[in-house]
């Protein structure tokens, strides 16, 4: 395939979808969540317990695109150089070399993000925001396609440094997997009996293509009335009495993009309603920063999101 149409991202997405399958029983959403992020070129945090694959599923959509994979294990003695990579003396040379570090790659895994300090957090943020990292001077631009898929606990909080609304805001989703059902738990102990499934897969797309595609998601049409109802769900959050701090026009931007990738991957060359809805609570909910009252109450950032979804018609509201 040397050239692809909107018409064809669906069938392409449904292969790298597939493909993953043979690594991550179950889970059709949250993949295709996955692949809404890396077409809208976005970073995504992966919120959940240790064990539900969180680390396979980065490995095997690497695979899948034919990209570079490369894990950062976040600890507190983590620097960013680390990260980013270093300049060692050459004296052979008599120069400086740049020797790149994991931040170098098409899929990266930042495991367990919120053990790293506030400094280490932060040397992510010109990684993902600008596509390029700053060392010693010198800076140095990422290859698309490029995708920071960042894990954390949710449970455990001791030892840990939260991640600013900052730094949250970078993130274009904010995933959940959750635990297999019986049934799937079922085959994955079938599965993994004797090896490991992602020993076996290999790539059924490139990164040209991948480059394609995320040119082609921007040009999806998204009629006037779509972008006013997105406008009017995020400008609902930051008058909205439980929240302390509202979605910003980063996010308002991300659930457009979002909207446009999950019309794409079926089909579509236009955005329906559906689509910001379907992508509402991913994009949305990790932006909002409720009043502390608000959460002693047990009120959640997705039951905010659920209820403007709820009480915001998709119409137009008349002026008044």
């Amino acid at each position: 395939m040397n050239e692809l149409s909107i018409a064809s991202i669906a069938e392409l997405g449904e292969k790298v979808a597939d493909n993953i399958g043979q690594v991550i029983v179950g889970k059709r959403e949250e993949i295709r969540l996955i692949l809404t992020a890396l077409l809208s070129e976005g970073h995504v945090l992966l919120e959940d317990v240790p064990g539900v694959g969180k680390t396979m599923l980065a490995r095997a959509l690497a695979t899948s695109i034919g990209g570079k994979f490369s894990r950062i294990q976040c600890t507190p003695d983590l620097l960013p150089s680390d990260i980013t990579g270093v300049s060692v003396f050459n004296q052979k040379e008599g120069d400086f070399v740049f020797h790149p570090g994991p931040i170098m790659a098409q899929v990266v895994l930042a495991d367990e993000v919120n053990r790293a300090t506030p400094r280490t957090q932060s040397s992510l943020l010109e990684a993902m925001g600008e596509m390029q990292v700053t060392v010693d001077g010198n800076t140095y631009k990422l290859t698309r396609p490029f995708l920071v898929i960042a894990t954390q606990n949710p449970i455990e909080y001791e030892g840990t440094f939260p991640l600013p609304e900052a730094q949250l805001d970078r993130f274009f989703m904010r995933i959940r997997l959750g635990y297999p059902t019986l049934s799937e738990e079922k085959e994955i102990l079938q599965r993994l009996q004797t090896a490991h499934p992602i020993e076996e897969i290999v790539p059924c797309t490139d990164l040209s293509q991948v480059g394609h595609m995320q040119r082609l998601v921007a040009q999806v049409f998204v009629e006037e009335s779509i972008r006013d109802y997105i406008a009017r769900l995020v400008h609902a959050t930051r008058s909205h009495p439980q929240v302390q701090l509202g979605v910003s026009p980063r996010g308002s931007l991300a659930l457009m993009r979002a909207s446009q990738a999950r019309a794409a991957l079926q089909g579509r060359d236009f955005v329906l309603p559906d689509d910001v809805k379907e992508n509402a609570m991913s994009v949305l909910a990790h932006r909002i920063l409720l009043r502390p009252e608000s959460i002693m109450r047990g009120v959640t950032s997705e039951a905010v999101v659920d209820e403007l979804l709820e009480r915001i018609p998709v119409g137009a509201e008349p002026t008044s």
